[in-house]
């Protein structure tokens, strides 16, 4: 051993066990006798297995407008007629003046509005019952008659046949109609208390009674929008303006096919809208199509 290496030996040995940086491949030094207790110790002691960390999996939500873009494809595209929003300005605007029959001899203007809560919506829906392929001005002169005699549940049940037909003609069907009045009003006496049932579904099971005359009674008898009123005006015109997607048959189709696409908030409005506009200008034969402001906006118009 040299000089220089006794001098390293010496040194390291001062500097006591781990004093000094190990190299990659050193071995750490033997431990001191207390310490080397310890460890036998340890070695003995029950051994707490660690939990095997799980991997989560997180998924990054993308920023807003990707959101809006793909709601945006997923969103189905609700049919609607060309120029319809137009087309009701223009029938508004005509209709402005209120000066058809339904705006003055209607079902809003028939019953005793002095009446009691119960009897005014009784007489709504006798009323309606009325209006049936009759027109406005023949079903008002029938209400006038028959609330001069007090009508109510009761009075209608003292009435007899003949001269219940007395009164209501001469309304369309108005044998028919005598058979429903009564049927009608002994089920409301019966099963209500005088009163008229809240639901489309009770309304139209009463003898006599249709969708139309249920969906106006709700709307006017107990204020409440339940669906659109489709009579043959509304059903003429919506089919005339194209408001349907296909061409339809019926009312209760023409209901239907204008509710998938017609804001909610216009239901209560375009029955009487488009009942005044039919009978004014719109009419069954030779409608008016020279003062209609929708005449280059419709397309039955073109036809004719």
């Amino acid at each position: 051993m040299n000089a220089l290496s006794a001098r390293m030996l010496t040194r390291n040995r001062s500097l006591g066990p781990g004093a000094g940086p190990r190299g990659c491949g050193e071995e750490p030094a033997p431990p001191r006798k207390g310490e080397a207790a310890a460890e036998a110790r340890k070695s003995h002691s029950p051994v707490k297995h660690r939990r095997k960390a799980q991997r989560l999996c997180v998924a990054y939500e993308g920023l807003d407008s990707e959101k809006g873009e793909k709601a945006k494809s997923l969103k189905v595209p609700v049919w609607e007629p060309q120029d319809w929003q137009q087309q009701l300005v223009n029938i508004r605007a005509m209709r402005s003046k209120k000066d058809a029959p339904v705006d003055h001899l209607g079902v809003e203007h028939c019953y005793d509005s002095s009446a009691p809560p119960k009897v005014r919506r009784y007489q709504v829906l006798l009323s309606l019952m009325l209006s049936s392929q009759t027109k406005d001005q023949v079903t008002a002169g029938a209400m006038q008659r028959l609330r001069a005699q007090g009508l109510t549940v009761d009075s209608i049940l003292q009435t007899d046949d003949a001269t219940l037909g007395k009164l209501i003609y001469p309304v369309g069907f108005w044998r028919s109609k005598v058979k429903y009045i009564k049927q009608t009003s002994t089920i409301l006496q019966q099963r209500y208390g005088g009163d008229i049932p809240a639901s489309v579904a009770e309304l139209v099971a009463l003898p006599g009674v249709g969708p139309k005359m249920a969906h106006l009674a709700m709307a006017v008898a107990w204020g409440t929008v339940s669906g659109i009123a489709v009579d043959t005006h509304v059903h003429r015109i919506a089919n005339r303006l194209r408001w349907t997607k296909t061409a339809t048959k019926s009312p209760e189709e023409t209901r239907a096919a204008l509710e998938e696409w017609l804001p909610r908030e216009l239901w209560h409005e375009i029955n009487g809208l488009l009942v005044g506009f039919g009978q004014q200008t719109c009419l069954p034969v030779r409608p008016r199509c020279q003062a209609c402001l929708n005449q280059a906006l419709c397309p039955a118009a073109q036809g004719l």
